[in-house]
């Protein structure tokens, strides 16, 4: 980790934003808050965002430019590591309108240990606890950017869904147009169900938990949104499913919805069933979102994806 180097957690003024248009004034910024013992190298560089590890005395930190469909993520991590500072990754510094992160080192991704359901047992009650804190700065992270998605609109979203080109067989958009008006009831039905909006992050997997010195870490927070809090294990018992090889009626999913839930007070399993339902949906909205801010040459690849996480939601009419 890279305590020893911090500085003040302020937003730094500067003139650009998405990811890094220039290499040098981004290594001269890392400097500032962090002092490098090697050459700053490039992990990856994507549409969405670009990320360099930092090499430290005793470890490394993690530069991150987000593009300007995740251009809130910056800040909101700042956000929540200040609240939360033992439940995701630390925050060096952030410079907002350039939509520069820089992270300390969150350790190995639980993917790296086969993605054990176990593990998550201990992730979900945390996270739970950190939805159920940000339920009263929702709307300020919805003033500085990140998505908001209620319930109350995704009936409307829904039919925008509808009217894009998708990556589906000609039969499947059908399927989509004749579910619409139950979906519209299982809309009406959730947002009645009592549990408020909050951060959700949508990328909830083995990629974005990290595990060091015994302490797990969430981080990644760029496709988050403001919903229905519950929409996040859509996207956990996916790779759990696909990745880990469970069975989708395991055990292991009742038993991690139960620990999940618990923070959440007693006789939400039924809400939590219908907002797994809706939530596949609303997870299909956002990729869409994000798939506004891509070129045609980037959709190429993207489209693989989209389409695997269409059917998924497919399979719960």
């Amino acid at each position: 980790m890279v305590s020893g180097t911090r500085r003040p957690l302020l937003p730094v003024e500067s003139r650009d934003s998405g990811c890094v248009r220039d290499r040098a004034a981004a290594e001269r910024w890392i400097s500032e808050h962090v002092q490098p013992t090697g050459p700053i190298k490039l992990v990856h560089e994507r549409p969405w965002s670009t990320v360099l590890r930092v090499p430290l005395l005793g470890g490394a930190a993690w530069f991150k430019a987000c593009s300007t469909a995740q251009a809130f993520e910056p800040r909101l991590s700042a956000e929540l590591f200040a609240r939360w500072p033992n439940r995701v990754a630390e925050v060096l510094a952030y410079d907002e309108r350039r939509a520069w992160l820089l992270l300390g080192d969150a350790g190995t991704p639980i993917g790296e240990y086969g993605n054990p359901p176990e593990a998550w047992i201990e992730v979900l009650p945390p996270y739970a606890n950190l939805q159920r804190g940000e339920v009263v700065y929702a709307d300020d992270h919805i003033a500085r950017g990140v998505p908001s998605l209620p319930v109350s609109t995704l009936p409307a979203r829904y039919a925008e869904l509808l009217k894009r080109d998708l990556p589906l067989e000609p039969d499947e958009p059908a399927r989509l147009r004749a579910f619409s008006p139950r979906f519209d009831e299982l809309c009406a039905e959730l947002a009645v169900g009592g549990v408020p909006a909050s951060v959700q992050h949508d990328d909830l997997h083995m990629g974005n938990v990290y595990e060091l010195n015994e302490r797990l870490r969430l981080l990644d927070w760029g496709d988050s949104s403001i919903s229905h809090p519950f929409f996040s294990l859509v996207v956990t018992f996916r790779f759990l499913e696909e990745r880990t090889g469970l069975p989708r009626h395991d055990r292991w999913f009742a038993r991690l919805r139960d620990a999940y839930l618990e923070p959440w007070g007693h006789g939400l399993g039924d809400v939590f069933d219908l907002a797994a339902r809706v939530g596949s949906f609303a997870h299909t909205i956002a990729w869409a979102r994000q798939r506004e801010f891509l070129t045609p040459t980037e959709r190429t690849t993207f489209e693989d994806t989209f389409a695997h996480v269409l059917r998924r939601a497919l399979d719960t009419i």
